[in-house]
């Protein structure tokens, strides 16, 4: 009888441990959910693109906002694929500057081409366009919204564009550096330009 009343002590005890173990880990979870929350609610800076509502497609055909881009430098810069002129030096430019950061610095940065033309540059487009200029890796990111998000978009980054005819743009040239939180910290107009001051900004910003 008493070792019976020894083994009743000992399955009590030990779910009493039990349950108290897994309140301990619920109380830790709730903290953690709680952090969390409260991180992801913290107010952006007033000069932040991540306040733009509008939404984008990538090259993969996934529906994002600019939100999505949030905790990573940004490169930002607006093209269109079917540019003959400007476009491929710009899109070299840029190719100079990823290829000139540091590997580790470049965990946390993303290069970000915004199509200004995205009648033509639908997801299938800028998609092989990504692969025709090897820039299909997770850095590099394509994106195409609807005419007017594209127009206050580049009103943001300062950026002018206009159709010149029904295949050609004239445009800015400009390259955008935007810190994690999504405020605009450094911008280089012009093709072929010295980069280092850019390529030093990303590597200041990123946290790597």
């Amino acid at each position: 009888m008493k070792i019976y009343k020894y083994f009743i002590l000992v399955l009590v005890m030990s779910l009493l441990s039990c349950q108290k173990n897994a309140d301990k880990d619920s109380a830790q979870k709730d903290e953690k959910d709680e952090k969390e929350a409260t991180e992801e609610s913290a107010e952006l800076p007033d000069l932040s693109i991540y306040h733009l509502p509008s939404e984008w497609t990538t090259q993969d055909d996934k529906n994002i906002t600019l939100e999505h881009l949030k905790g990573d430098v940004l490169v930002v810069v607006m093209i269109y694929t079917s540019c003959k002129a400007a476009c491929p030096r710009l899109v070299a430019d840029v190719r100079n500057i990823q290829k000139n950061v540091t590997d580790e610095k470049n965990e946390n940065v993303k290069y970000v081409f915004v199509s200004i033309d995205p009648e033509t540059d639908t997801p299938k487009r800028l998609k092989a366009f990504a692969k025709e200029n090897e820039m299909d890796s997770d850095q590099w990111m394509f994106l195409r919204s609807t005419p007017e998000n594209t127009r206050e978009f580049a009103a943001v980054l300062a950026v002018s564009y206009k159709q010149i005819s029904p295949i050609d743009f004239s445009h800015s040239n400009i390259i955008s550096v935007f810190d994690q939180q999504g405020v605009l910290k450094y911008q280089k107009e012009g093709l072929g330009e010295d980069d280092s001051e850019t390529i030093q900004t990303i590597e200041d910003l990123s946290k790597g």
